[in-house]
């Protein structure tokens, strides 16, 4: 086993398990990428895929925001789609078109030919990435890894490219149930040993991606998306916190709470801080919701709804996050009058810690 630096930050990890912290712990969705300046200058020098698979460059983008902004957590730079592309998907990704997945499932018969790859062997990349990220951290701030869950996984994989719908997919799921539950459950017993594989590696926690669980109806998220989260939170419980982050599945927040062994659940803007306490009776970490566009204000307004945001939801049981990735557009000073609110938090005049 890999020895890594003592913890000096572990304030993310104490609000994972719901203990006592002074303020809040932040990091940002998407926060080691397009807005940063440090950030382009590699991407005009290697591919997307390129950044992602050499271990050195995602470590290096990584530690990016964490050296200009000082968050409490690192999330590890990857992309979901590489467990796709473990299980034979040909993505591409074109800077300004998106994901394509050329040989997208088209057939019962396709879907059923899936099968559990090797994931140490097939995305060793990724885990390398991990080790040399946790010991550049040395112990100033959490490591997170992540995978995009079983449903919005599919979606791609069915769709081929980004949707606004993803018709093809819902209409594969309803056609076809048993060759998409047979997709899903090879897609989630992947998950699950690839993010073992991660906390292995040296990921302290684990977020859990389903972007697209939204597009779903209430009994839909039980069939295509529910069984999968619980699933994978309930594996990696033993090894690490697990963050579910269901985008747009606000009805869903109490079963995820109730019948999983989720650490935290990830909430979007469209939820109010008040309603995800009640529905989560204020037993789980909660994390967000600020909307990414809001960074896209004038400093001070950000200052005070980070603030408020604050008060909402409460000290405890909350991680300060996004709503949502950070978008490309945002000045980079914006980002930081969001990071530093939520450090400064408790520490001024007034402070109600």
């Amino acid at each position: 086993m890999t020895d890594f630096p003592e913890m000096k930050n572990d304030l993310l990890l104490r609000a994972l398990r719901g203990g006592e912290v002074t303020r809040p712990p932040v990091w940002m969705m998407r926060q080691a990428g397009r807005y940063l300046p440090e950030y382009m200058e590699l991407r005009g020098k290697y591919s997307f895929f390129e950044r992602v698979e050499t271990p050195e460059l995602a470590a290096e983008i990584t530690m990016q925001p964490i050296r200009r902004f000082s968050p409490d957590a690192a999330i590890i730079f990857s992309d979901i789609l590489v467990v796709p592309q473990a299980l034979g998907s040909h993505v591409t990704l074109e800077e300004g078109e998106g994901p394509r997945i050329l040989n997208p499932v088209r057939s019962a018969e396709d879907a059923l030919g899936y099968a559990v790859p090797d994931v140490e062997d097939r995305l060793h990349y990724v885990m390398e990435a991990l080790t040399l990220t946790r010991k550049a951290l040395y112990g100033q701030a959490s490591l997170i890894g992540f995978a995009g869950a079983p449903w919005t996984l599919l979606c791609y994989m069915v769709e081929g490219r980004g949707s606004k719908d993803f018709g093809k997919a819902k209409a594969f799921c309803y056609s076809h149930p048993e060759a998409a539950a047979h997709l899903l459950q090879v897609i989630a017993d992947t998950t699950v040993r690839y993010l073992k594989a991660q906390v292995a590696a040296g990921a302290q926690a684990v977020q859990v991606f389903d972007s697209w669980s939204g597009l779903l109806s209430p009994e839909d998220f039980n069939v295509f998306s529910f069984p999968y989260l619980k699933q994978i939170a309930d594996a990696l419980a033993g090894d690490a916190p697990v963050i579910l982050y269901a985008k747009g599945s606000w009805y869903a927040l109490e079963a995820l709470k109730q019948r999983t062994k989720a650490s935290a659940l990830g909430v979007d803007w469209t939820v109010t801080p008040e309603y995800a306490r009640e529905a989560t009776r204020n037993e789980i970490t909660l994390q967000g919701n600020l909307d990414p566009s809001r960074l896209l204000g004038p400093t001070d307004g950000i200052v005070k709804l980070t603030r408020r945001m604050i008060e909402r939801f409460g000290v405890r049981r909350y991680i300060a996050n996004l709503g949502h990735g950070i978008t490309p557009n945002v000045p980079v000073d914006n980002a930081r009058a969001f990071f530093d609110t939520v450090k400064e938090y408790g520490t001024g005049p007034g402070s109600i810690v």
